[in-house]
Parts: C-alpha cells; sequence; structure tokens
C-alpha cells in the first residue's frame, strides 16, 4: 500500500500517524467518522482537510487492522 497523505514524525505529537503533518492524527478522523459525522462536518471541523485526506485515513485504519490481529472477546 502506498501512503502518501499520511505521515509518521517523531519529533511531531509523540509520533502517531498524522494526515499530511498537519498535527491531525488518523485516529482522530476515524473516531469522529465512527461518531457519524460527516465528511463536511469533519471537513468544516479541521479546514486544512481535504476530502482526499478522509479516504487516505480510511484507507489506512484499513490497512493497519488487516496487518494487525488485535484481541476481541469471542461471542458464543
Amino acid at each position: 500500500m502506498t501512503v502518501t497523505r499520511i505521515t509518521i514524525d517523531p519529533t511531531q505529537m509523540g509520533g502517531p500517524p498524522c494526515i499530511r503533518a498537519l498535527r491531525i492524527p488518523v485516529a482522530i478522523v476515524i473516531g469522529m467518522l465512527a461518531e457519524n459525522a460527516t465528511i463536511p462536518e469533519i471537513l468544516h471541523a479541521y479546514p486544512d482537510l481535504e476530502a482526499d485526506d478522509i479516504s487516505a485515513a480510511l484507507r489506512y485504519a484499513a490497512e493497519v487492522v488487516r496487518e494487525r490481529e488485535l484481541p476481541l472477546l469471542q461471542v458464543e
């Protein structure tokens, strides 16, 4: 996966994945989407973002989850 809009800089905010080095963590954007924020609402809250940044955050999050096994409760 080629990622161009997601950056990681250990000297910026402790190194979490951010959108284009803007100090907007991917986790914030994904969290807003999980809370049912719309793309226009996110863009309004963070005017430096572009719609492609939100798509890149989603693709990045999907790839991270695909590459890791997370402990989940097993339903019986």
